[in-house]
Parts: C-alpha cells; sequence; structure tokens
C-alpha cells in the first residue's frame, strides 16, 4: 500500500469514527447556505436545465436511498455542517422551504451556478450568485414579517452562520470550456481571477449589508485533478495549468478574507483551504475514478440514470466526474470545521468561527 493509499484509509478511518450529530441546542439559531452543485440539495430539481441529480443512483446512501437533488451518494457538505451545528435536521432548500422553517436557515445553492451570470448557461437555468442573494433578500422580507419587524430580522441574522462555496463553474463551465466561452480568449489566468473575485467581492459586500456577520467561503479544491479533467486532457496526473489557475483565485480569495475583516471590523469572514483539504486525491488511484458510470453525452460526466454504482462506496472519493462522495464531504466538512492542519482555515475554523464574539447588533 503506498503512503497516499495509508493517509486516505487513515482520515476515512478517524472520519467514520467521529460522531457527527451533537446533543442540545444548535451552536447557532440559523444557518444559510449559497453555492454550487456542491452543496445543492434541490434547488435545480424544477430547473430547466441538464444540471440536475433528482434521480437514481444520485441519493442511493441518503434517507430512504432516494435521490433529492445532492449530486452524490449521500449527504454533502452542507449536510454535515449542519450535524456539526447541532441541527436535528438539514436545511431545507429555497425551492421548497416553508413557512417559519426559514428562520433556522434557507439552503440557496445551484448546480452549475458561478460568480459570473453566464457560467454554466450551455447547461440551462441555474440560480447563479446575483440571483441567490435576490432569493436570501426575499427570505429576509418574510424573516421580518415572521419576527415583526426588521430590526429584529437583522438582530436574527447577525447571530446566523453564513457559508458561500462557489466558483468553481466559473472555471470548469467557463474559463475551461473556450469552445464556449470567451473568457479565456478575454482573459489570462491572473486577469480572470481578479474579474472574479472583484465580482465576488460586490456579492459579498451586499451579504454583509444583509446581516451576515460570521461568514465561511469555501475555496476552490483541486479541480485540475477532478475525473473530468483527467479525462480531457487524456492523462493520469493532475493538470497543473488547471491548478495554477485555481491557486490564483484562492490566493485572491484569502486577501479578500484579511481585506472584508479590515473593513467590517463588526464581522468576521474566514477562508476554508479546499485546496489543501483536498490533497489527499491521488489520480492513479482506483478510488479516485467515479464510483457511478457516467454520461458521455450531456450531461457529461453526470451518472447514468438508473444503473448500479460502485459497490465500495466508502472508499471512493468521486461519485461521478465532478463531484465528491458522502465520505469525501465528510472528510472535508470535518476540517472545514475542526481544522486538522494550520493550512485548512484562516483565519480560523468555522468551529471558532461560530465562538466569535465580535458582532456588533445595531439598536
Amino acid at each position: 500500500m503506498s503512503c497516499n493509499y495509508g493517509k486516505i484509509f487513515a482520515i476515512i478511518f478517524v472520519v467514520l469514527n467521529l460522531k457527527t450529530f451533537v446533543e442540545g441546542a444548535p451552536k447557532v439559531p440559523c444557518y444559510f447556505i449559497f453555492g454550487d452543485s456542491l452543496l445543492d440539495n434541490g434547488n435545480n430539481n424544477d430547473l430547466n436545465t441538464t444540471a440536475k441529480a433528482n434521480y437514481p443512483p444520485y441519493g442511493v446512501d441518503f434517507k430512504d436511498g432516494r435521490p433529492t437533488g445532492r449530486f452524490t451518494n449521500g449527504r454533502n457538505t452542507a449536510d454535515f455542517l449542519a450535524e456539526y451545528l447541532g441541527f436535528d435536521h438539514y436545511i431545507p432548500p429555497f425551492a421548497s422551504v416553508k413557512d417559519s422553517e426559514i428562520l433556522e436557515g434557507v439552503n440557496y445553492a445551484s448546480g452549475s451556478a458561478g460568480i459570473r451570470n453566464d457560467s454554466g448557461s450551455h447547461l440551462g437555468d441555474r440560480i447563479f450568485l446575483g440571483r441567490q442573494l435576490e432569493n436570501h433578500q426575499t427570505t429576509i422580507s418574510r424573516i421580518a414579517n415572521l419576527v415583526g419587524n426588521t430590526t429584529s430580522s437583522t438582530k436574527h441574522l447577525n447571530k446566523c452562520l453564513f457559508i458561500v462555496g462557489i466558483g468553481s463553474n466559473d472555471y470548469i463551465n467557463n474559463y475551461l470550456m473556450p469552445e464556449i466561452y470567451p473568457s479565456s480568449h478575454l482573459y489570462t489566468p491572473t486577469q480572470y481571477a481578479t474579474a472574479l473575485i472583484d465580482q465576488y467581492s460586490q456579492h459579498l459586500r451586499t451579504l454583509y449589508e444583509d446581516g451576515a456577520r460570521k461568514v465561511a467561503l469555501f475555496g476552490l479544491g483541486q479541480i485540475g485533478c477532478i475525473p473530468a479533467e483527467l479525462q480531457k486532457h487524456d492523462t493520469r496526473t493532475c493538470v497543473s495549468s488547471t491548478n495554477n489557475a485555481i491557486q490564483q483565485f484562492n490566493s485572491k480569495l484569502k486577501s479578500l478574507v484579511d481585506d472584508l475583516n479590515t473593513n467590517f471590523p463588526d464581522a468576521k469572514f474566514t477562508y476554508i483551504n479546499m485546496y489543501s483539504i483536498s490533497s489527499i486525491i491521488d489520480p492513479l488511484s482506483v478510488f479516485t475514478r467515479p464510483c457511478c458510470n457516467v454520461l458521455e453525452t450531456m450531461p457529461e460526466g453526470q451518472c447514468v440514470p438508473g444503473e448500479t454504482p460502485c459497490f465500495l462506496r466508502g472508499i471512493y472519493l468521486f461519485y461521478d466526474n465532478f463531484h465528491p462522495t458522502e465520505i469525501a464531504n465528510r472528510i472535508a466538512t470535518n476540517r472545514a470545521y475542526n481544522a486538522l492542519l494550520p493550512s485548512d482555515a484562516y483565519p480560523m475554523d468555522i468551529h471558532h468561527l461560530i465562538r466569535t464574539n465580535n458582532v456588533v447588533y445595531d439598536e
């Protein structure tokens, strides 16, 4: 067994033996989720898009073995984080959330969505980040009606945890598709990362203005090592040009966290280093191949509907050509919540973020 295999199995063993659910009241009163297919739990189900996962074999290891719209075999990072936070349920998608459920949080994430409005457009409709923020403003109005006024709703939102995990599609379904999108012809990798971060910064400032005070920003993983990139480039080694571009985005996102914390001292933003966390990926390992048989036509790389996935799902890292398995999601969430290495989070992990007392409530 190679060192990489041993590292993978050791991490999986530790994670599987962790107690996930936390007894007692949740550590935060509410939890809101923004992002893409890595966090989507059903918002794309009724959209006119090929980017949806509401069919078997997705969800085979979720409750009752049924698909929900999660792009994996079971739970995703948003779900595991809900468990770590002490919620006794998963945060519902905006598409189906009802009544007072919104007081405990909403999931706005959408498969194929990006920071840029056009990312993923060739797949069909998607709820890009700007629209997710518009949906959140609708939620805020509903919360104000439930609690009586905007002052009370703002105080409520100030106590919530917000996570944002987006940007992958701005590369996979935009910059890395020069035959469809013009971005790679218009920008160098450095220029593109700068443009993305500038737009992202404006969205995050809107989120702050809407009451967010504890915000975890998930950086991008090693996209150059996912099965889709390896197949595209016909290689069994990570695509360095892709990973180098991703690193530029992540570096600028980490710097943005510093800027936001300086400009908004009554809030706390933190960066989750998914690039570091995903370093267990070894392209030569059988366990990093997709667990399910994948489509060769649109939506290329997603699971073939109705076919049986691999049997040993607990040791595979990818479910299809793009998305992690439940166990990989659990490993990542555990390190985001309780940093295993100093490089996993900056300036703090989510466990410490939710314990910060720097929030200033407006009277």
